[in-house]
C-alpha cells in the first residue's frame, strides 16, 4: 500500500452542539483532497480528537470518509489506545468499514516497556490484513517506541510504515535499518524537510489543512533534486507550522488548526472539551501567520 507522500491528519469538524458536522466533514475532505492535494488522509487520529470521540462516532467517520473520498484518496483509520485489546477490536470493526490502512498510537499513560510495546502494536497487526504504521509520538504518550522496536516490528509482514516524532536522529536509525518496503513519514511539519533529506519518504501533516498544496510542491521539488526551491518553500511555511503548535505560547492540537480552517470560511466548530478554543491574542496571532501566506 503506498499512502503517498502528504497524508492530512483530519480535524473532525463539529456542530455548535458539539455533535459531528456530516456537511462540512465531506467538504472538509472535498477541500483536503482536490484543493491541498492529499495523497492520504487520517481519520480519528489525534488531530481528530480521537480521545473523545465516541466508537460509534469512529466507525460511522470511517465509513463516510471512505465513501466520500471514493478512492481518491486513501483513508487511514486511528483505531491506536492503550487498550490492546479494545483497539484490536476497533481495528477489525473499521477494516469492516472499507479503510485503507491502520493508524497505531504508541499506547499512552500505562507507560509500557519495550516489550510490552511491541506485542501491543503485534497483537493489533495480527488482528487485521490492512497495512498498519505505528505512531511515536513521546511529547503526547509519555513513552517512545525505540528504534530497535521499530526495526524489529518492521520484520511483521502488515506493519509497513511509522509516522516519528522523537527526533531527526531516530528518524535516521530508522531509515537506515528499515527493510525494503518499510517508510518513515515525519509526524511533525517543521521537521519534513529535513526528514526527506535523512530518507523520509514523505508527511503526516497538520498544517496541510492549509498549506498542503504547498507542502505538496516542497516535497515534489526536493524529490527532483531541486533544494535550492524546496528550502525556500520551506522557509515560507515554517511560521506557520510552528506557528500552530506555538501559538505564540503552546496550544494544544488541533485547537488552532480549528481555528484557522474556521477563518479560511471552514465550519469545523469548536474543539471538545477538555481542549479549548484559541484566546483573543491567540486567535490575533493565527490570523497573522494566515494573512503572511
Amino acid at each position: 500500500m503506498d499512502f503517498g507522500r502528504l497524508i492530512t491528519a483530519m480535524v473532525t469538524p463539529f456542530d455548535r452542539n458539539g455533535q459531528i458536522n456530516w456537511d462540512e466533514t465531506a467538504r472538509l475532505i472535498e477541500h483536503l483532497i482536490v484543493d491541498q492535494k492529499s495523497d492520504s488522509l487520517v481519520i480519528a487520529g489525534t488531530t481528530g480528537e480521537s480521545p473523545t470521540l465516541s466508537e460509534t462516532e469512529k466507525l460511522e467517520l470511517f465509513s463516510f470518509a471512505v465513501k466520500q473520498a471514493a478512492g481518491r484518496s486513501k483513508i487511514i483509520a486511528g483505531t491506536g489506545s492503550n487498550d490492546t485489546v479494545h483497539s484490536a477490536e476497533l481495528t477489525k470493526k473499521a477494516e469492516d468499514c472499507g479503510v485503507d490502512g491502520i493508524l497505531l498510537v504508541a499506547p499512552y499513560y500505562n507507560k509500557p516497556n519495550q516489550e510490552g510495546l511491541y506485542r501491543h502494536f503485534e497483537a493489533i497487526a495480527a488482528a487485521t490484513s490492512l497495512p498498519v504504521m505505528l505512531y511515536n509520538v513521546p511529547g503526547r504518550t509519555g513513552i517512545s517506541l525505540s528504534t530497535a522496536t521499530t526495526l524489529r516490528l518492521a520484520q511483521l509482514p502488515n506493519i509497513v510504515a511509522t509516522k516519528e516524532c522523537a527526533s531527526i536522529d531516530q528518524v535516521t536509525s530508522i531509515v537506515a535499518g528499515a527493510p525494503d518496503g518499510f517508510i518513515v513519514y515525519s509526524g511533525d511539519d517543521s521537521a519534513a524537510l529535513p526528514a526527506l533529506s535523512v530518507g523520509a519518504y514523505g508527511i503526516v501533516s497538520v498544517a496541510s489543512h492549509i498549506a498542503g498544496a504547498q507542502m505538496k510542491d516542497m516535497i515534489h521539488a526536493y524529490v527532483e533534486g531541486d533544494v535550492k526551491e524546496a528550502a525556500k518553500l520551506h522557509q515560507s511555511l515554517f511560521p506557520l507550522f510552528k506557528g500552530l503548535f506555538e501559538c505564540p505560547e503552546p496550544l494544544p492540537n488541533p485547537s488552532a488548526v480549528k481555528f484557522a480552517l474556521t477563518e479560511r470560511g471552514y465550519q469545523v466548530g469548536d474543539v471538545r472539551l477538555p481542549l479549548v478554543s484559541p484566546s483573543e491574542n491567540e486567535a490575533a496571532f493565527i490570523r497573522r501567520i494566515l494573512s503572511s501566506l
